[in-house]
């Protein structure tokens, strides 16, 4: 039986031991109140669009690959921070356009978490990670009404990476070009 999110909050759905202490959902507050803050009182944050700012999205996420390639565990919490002050940040976007909410990026993710592992929140019994992976892309082909594996591939990718991306979903289906 899968669960509803909506009959219940998230901290019904997972092990208290993994709840945030106080101490660091005071972090994390402070950290959208300074992005926050800096969209509302700097000039250049100020001006920014999601289009401006995208190509810097893009960059700071291929520092924090490269972070994680060098195996530099010194320099990743950085590099994962100004992808984290991104996302944060197209939130406080959004949210002074009025179309959506850090709160709702927080509940959609959530909520896709929860219904993509049906083995951990919920009845569905799996046998190993190939079973795992084998039930991830028929539930996102459901959410999405989509027509193929190949649906979800975002055309923005670098072409290498699109060819490789294209790759690992026609094998997860049966289809290996090796």
């Amino acid at each position: 039986m899968e669960r509803k999110l909506s009959d219940r909050p998230f901290s019904s759905l997972y092990d208290p031991g993994f709840a945030e202490s106080e101490a660091d959902r005071a972090a994390w507050g402070d950290f959208v109140a300074i992005v926050r803050h800096l969209r509302r009182d700097c000039p250049w944050d100020r001006e920014q669009t999601h289009e401006s700012v995208k190509h810097l999205m893009i960059e700071e996420t291929f520092e924090a690959v490269d972070a994680i390639d060098r195996r530099d565990l010194d320099d990743l919490p950085a590099e994962l921070g100004d992808v984290l002050l991104h996302v944060v940040f197209h939130a406080a976007i959004a949210e002074g356009d009025g179309t959506f909410r850090l709160t709702d990026i927080i509940r959609a993710i959530s909520e896709k978490l929860v219904r993509r592992h049906p083995h951990v929140f919920g009845d569905t019994q799996v046998e190993g990670v190939d079973e795992v992976l084998a039930n991830w892309e028929q539930i996102k082909l459901r959410e999405r009404a989509r027509r193929s594996v190949l649906d979800g591939v975002p055309r923005a990718l670098p072409s290498l990476l699109r060819a490789h991306r294209i790759q690992e979903k026609v094998a997860g289906v049966g289809f290996d070009f090796a």
